[in-house]
């Protein structure tokens, strides 16, 4: 059955993960399996290891991209089922692996289908995790040439019941900004400190200034949230007083405007702090991830499509929290992201136990039929 090849193809991707900007075996695996299904166009590494599947039924539009991610995550597998990822300290636990297989087993369908207008564009983008890989496509001229009029693109939702079809007017999720800060003191004996500056009390108090900032409730207008992710300072030398320290953090807010901000006021807390200690500091901000914004005509054919198959519509009031690369896409052109329920019971996105739910696989691929026939047979 068709569907016994699409949950193969996903537990072989799973199996062999790469991590975001080495995707290279994984496009390859996508390559192999659609030639192997259908001969179709192709175009091979689009901003980076990505890839576009072109079925072209007519050069009058409209043109439809269904998008999904190829990388995985630096995490250590845990699990340990048959398809266990083989790579260590890589695996997949955002489900890229089950997007990218409910892609993949479109061509199934569409090889089938005899459209009399449009063009579809199945895009398995690379390094979503680090934000880089959505702008690289679309810096991509072949890209910009396949002449997008709509993007849609699907998530798995832990926590929330099996196929059920997550929308959201507006804004789906936050803008995301990181930022590593290093503060460059001076070195000296542990037992004669008072010779050089160490960066320890000025973290201490960074860390706290920074908690105040947050407001951890994304149903408020002000929803801002600084979370530390990595820190450290000198070396396991206990003759060493430290001289140098980092920390990194990871900022979200509602908008850009309001993330631009939150990162001032993070700014000037580090002027406010680090002359205090005499520590010169720099702040490299990076993996920026803009709020995806769903198109009201997009978001529409969405529910329309769910409500036609007969899932049940979550229709959530608030935005998720998590970045997005594909708010890249939603900047420039018609676009949608919605969501599929993985089940109550799912392990949440990004831990160590987590797998993506063969189940929703049919669901996916249903709703994206259902997606592009709404668009190219409108009246049927």
């Amino acid at each position: 059955m068709t569907i016994e090849k699409i949950k193969l193809l996903r537990k072989e991707l799973h199996r062999y993960p790469e991590l975001s900007g080495q995707e290279t075996e994984t496009a390859g695996r996508i390559k192999k399996f659609i030639e192997k299904h259908d001969n179709t166009k192709i175009i091979e590494n689009i901003g980076g290891n990505g890839l576009a599947v072109i079925y072209e039924f007519s050069n009058n539009g409209p043109n439809i991209v269904i998008r999904c991610e190829l990388d995985a995550l630096p995490i250590e597998e845990v699990n340990d089922f048959e398809h266990r990822s083989l790579n260590s300290g890589i695996s997949h636990k955002c489900g890229h692996d089950g997007h990218m297989a409910i892609v993949a087993g479109l061509v199934f369908w569409l090889k089938e289908q005899d459209f009399k207008k449009g063009k579809i564009i199945l895009l398995f983008q690379p390094a979503e995790e680090t934000g880089t890989g959505a702008p690289d496509v679309l810096n991509d001229n072949r890209f910009s040439e396949l002449n997008p009029d709509y993007i849609f693109a699907l998530h798995n939702i832990s926590s929330q019941p099996l196929h059920s079809i997550i929308t959201l007017n507006g804004n789906f999720s936050s803008t995301v900004q990181s930022v590593a800060i290093q503060l460059k003191g001076k070195e000296s004996h542990s037992a004669e400190p008072e010779h050089g500056v160490n960066p320890a009390l000025c973290i201490a108090e960074l860390i706290q200034k920074l908690d105040k900032l947050n407001n951890n409730d994304p149903a408020k207008e002000d929803f801002r949230l600084c979370v530390p992710i990595y820190s450290s300072m000198g070396v396991k030398s206990y003759g060493i007083s430290a001289g140098f320290g980092e920390i990194h953090y990871t900022l979200r807010t509602k908008s850009k405007e309001k993330m631009e901000r939150l990162m001032q006021d993070l700014e000037n807390i580090l002027l406010e702090v680090c002359p205090k200690y005499n520590l010169p500091h720099t702040a490299k901000w990076f993996d920026y991830f803009p709020t995806v914004v769903n198109d009201e005509i997009c978001n529409q054919i969405v529910m329309e499509t769910a409500k036609a198959c007969n899932y049940d519509i979550i229709k959530k009031t608030q935005l998720f929290k998590f970045g997005e690369d594909f708010g890249w896409f939603s900047e420039k052109y018609k676009a949608a992201m919605f969501g599929i329920g993985a089940g109550l019971q799912s392990p949440a996105l990004h831990q160590a136990n987590y797998d993506f739910p063969d189940e929703i696989l049919e669901t996916g691929m249903t709703m994206f039929k259902g997606i592009i026939k709404r668009i190219l047979t409108p009246n049927k």
